[in-house]
């Protein structure tokens, strides 16, 4: 019988971190269109709660049923696309979005949340990548 040893060397990454991007805690109206099972469109106001390059983190106003995997358009109130230190794929208006995850609401007053993936350009979340994992790097040279 055949015994395999692991050689390889282990990551000094923490596991729980698996983000491509950081996120910023930061709470703006925004809006979600989508349609239902039926076809008829709808929407609903949010507010967001955390945000990241390629997500978002939306608390409802009022109850919605968005089941998951759902696509839906995300769009951040017109006011708000200039807050300093805002994601770039979130400027521009409306972005395409997957629900992923869905936090029910409860009667003690708890909202429901919602967790968006955004469907950013592969192109600019390999960029995106990058970029974060950079300073990680310089910081273990120095």
């Amino acid at each position: 019988m055949e015994q395999h040893i692991w050689t390889g060397t282990v990551s000094n990454k923490a596991s729980a971190d698996k983000r491509a991007t950081d996120r910023s805690a930061i709470t703006l109206p925004a809006r979600l269109t989508w349609k239902d099972q039926r076809g008829t469109t709808r929407f609903a106001s949010v507010v967001t709660r955390d945000l990241s390059e390629f997500g978002a983190y939306v608390e409802c106003q009022s109850a919605v049923s968005i089941p998951l995997f759902r696509l839906v358009q995300f769009q951040l109130e017109r006011d708000s696309r200039e807050t300093a230190g805002l994601p770039t794929s979130l400027r521009s208006g409306r972005i395409l979005s997957a629900v992923y995850r869905v936090s029910p609401g409860s009667t003690s007053g708890r909202p429901q949340c919602l967790a968006l993936r955004l469907m950013v350009d592969p192109k600019a979340r390999t960029m995106a990548a990058r970029q974060h994992q950079a300073p990680a790097e310089n910081r273990a040279t120095a």
